[in-house]
């Protein structure tokens, strides 16, 4: 064997003379690769080379080992004479074992033929082109090569900078793609905007068709009729309100309506409109428009949102019904109402005393038949008096006359005084008085104790299967609720929105009662007074609770 020649001490030797030479190589590239020197010195095949860059400079250098595009250069037989460490990362290796390769080595045959002809026009020009780098694990990298020269001392060298284009050419790959899908989503939008302008072509001759129907309808109607859209702004009135009014096309669209409502109502009449507009229920109001020759009507408006398939408001129906004939009739009504409960309170009056006279008589004894029908018609009579004292009621709150004095009232008494009145009245029902001691309030005991008598009549009427009935106070922050809870028939939602209207009564098949229907009306005209509120919670078959909040006296 050829290593037989040296012995064992000689090839030690050896071996530490090239690892002394190895460890030179790795400093002396390791400071080209700093910028740490300005020329390098190559063995060929004529001798030692000294390479060195005219435009050396450390700055220089510096960025290009810095930089993110791999940077290397060549000699004329492709050999690397410098690379980067951007370089020798791409292909996986330590930059000690890139320099000094073919640069070729790095090259798939695939793209061999444009390496050569990019390299071979370098030389004379600058130039670039999309090449594909293979690494140590064979992995394919796709690479921008921008070839210049550069002139060295000992001759002209390659210069190649390598840029990677694995991200852009993923998103090249991602884009056309998306080209592709949109392309697809363009046929297909245009196929069904074909379809939808067909379909709209038919809508719109059905449209024309309905409104030409509405505009006819609306326009003979004795009513003035309007739409407007869901932030309020009218878009249409129809014949009647343009001939009432004695406007023009134009001049009460949007808001302008309010120029022909009378200033007492324009302030009510816009709250209720407002409120209907956010929380889209019915908007019903009473108000008096403007005719064309100056003089007020009153009306009744009532409008509704029509909504789309999901609930959304399209725009609004409104309509204005002349009621100026009717609020006569319910003045005249009211007059007589007026006049007919004063006359007949004094003949009631006198009948009661009589009647009292007759019971309490006793120089003969009065049979006991007698006694008794004198007993019921004291009962009727009491019953007669309160329903005449009821329309006194509502006649003084038409005239703005239900007048009476606040004082200091202690609530739970009160209440423990109509439980007591209430179990005489109704020996039937079973009272349940779950009030607190001692609770004080600002008010009318009187007019209190009518609108606690009106509940529990009401409660007695449409609870005759459960007799219970229960009176309760409850405090939190300093405000008393004063409650009465039956467990009778209930009410539906379109009663509870009309039960505290003049003369409304709940008719049911069931239980048929009797009265005006005038006491929760006058009830809420008392506790308005007390600057409060009645409310109830209520559902059908599960009995009603009436309530009212009043604020503690300290």
């Amino acid at each position: 064997m050829e290593l037989a020649k040296y012995t064992y001490e000689e090839l030690l030797n050896q071996n530490n003379e090239l690892q002394v030479q190895l460890e030179e190589a790795n400093d002396t590239i390791e400071a080209i690769r700093n910028g740490q020197v300005d020329a390098i010195i190559v063995k060929g095949n004529d001798g030692h080379q000294l390479y060195t860059l005219k435009t050396a400079d450390q700055t220089y250098r510096v960025f290009i080992e810095k930089m993110n595009q791999g940077a290397v250069t060549l000699n004329r037989n492709g050999i690397i004479l410098y690379s980067n460490s951007r370089f020798a990362a791409m292909m996986n290796l330590s930059l000690e074992k890139v320099i000094g390769l073919n640069f070729e080595t790095f090259i798939p045959e695939i793209s061999l033929v444009t390496f050569n002809e990019l390299i071979h026009k370098g030389w004379s020009e600058d130039c670039n082109g999309e090449i594909l780098l293979v690494d140590k694990k064979l992995q394919l990298t796709p690479c921008l090569l921008s070839c210049t020269t550069l002139d060295l001392d000992e001759g002209t060298a390659l210069s190649l900078i390598l840029t990677d284009l694995t991200s852009q050419k993923e998103a090249e790959w991602e884009l056309k793609v998306k080209n592709e899908q949109l392309l697809a989503a363009q046929n297909a939008a245009e196929i069904l905007n074909n379809e939808l302008e067909y379909t709209v072509r038919e809508r719109t001759s059905d449209l024309l068709i309905s409104r030409e129907h509405f505009k006819l309808l609306a326009n003979n109607i004795p009513q003035m009729t309007w739409t407007n859209l869901p932030g309020g702004e009218v878009n249409f009135y129809n014949q009647q309100w343009y001939n009432y009014t004695g406007s023009h096309y134009g001049e009460t669209i949007g808001w302008g309506w309010q120029q022909v409502i009378h200033p007492d109502d324009i302030q009510n009449t816009i709250d209720r409109y407002v409120t209907s507009l956010k929380t889209g229920n019915v908007f019903e109001v009473e108000n008096r428009y403007k005719r064309w020759d100056g003089a007020y009507r009153w009306h009744l408006n009532r409008a509704i949102p029509l909504r789309d398939d999901k609930g959304n408001i399209i725009f609004w129906v409104g309509t204005a019904t002349d009621i100026e004939d009717q609020k006569r009739e319910m003045d005249r009504k009211d007059e007589f109402i007026g006049i007919a409960s004063h006359e007949l309170k004094t003949p009631l009056t006198s009948l009661k005393g009589y009647l009292q006279l007759i019971t309490s008589y006793k120089k003969e004894e009065v049979p006991p038949v007698v006694k008794q029908y004198i007993e019921k018609a004291i009962v009727a009579i009491n019953k007669l008096q309160r329903l005449v004292n009821d329309l006194l009621d509502v006649s003084k709150i038409q005239a703005g006359r239900l007048e009476y004095a606040l004082d200091e009232v202690n609530i739970s008494d009160l209440m423990g005084l109509v439980i007591e009145n209430a179990r005489h009245i109704y020996p039937l029902y079973e009272f349940d008085n779950q009030s607190q001691p001692e609770l004080r309030v600002q008010g009318n005991a009187e007019r209190l104790e009518q609108v606690l008598m009106n509940f529990i009549n009401n409660a007695v009427k449409y609870s005759q299967d459960n007799k219970q009935i229960i009176l309760k106070t409850a405090v939190q922050d300093n405000i008393v609720r004063v409650s009465v809870t039956d467990f009778g028939i209930g009410l539906s939602e379109e009663q509870i929105d009309r039960i505290f209207e003049r003369f409304y009564r709940v008719e049911d098949k069931k239980f048929m009662t009797s009265g005006l229907g005038m006491g929760l009306y006058i009830s809420t005209e008392i506790i308005n007074n007390h600057q409060s509120k009645i409310m109830v919670q209520s559902e059908l078959g599960k009995g009603a609770t009436f309530y009212f909040d009043l604020p503690l006296i300290p």
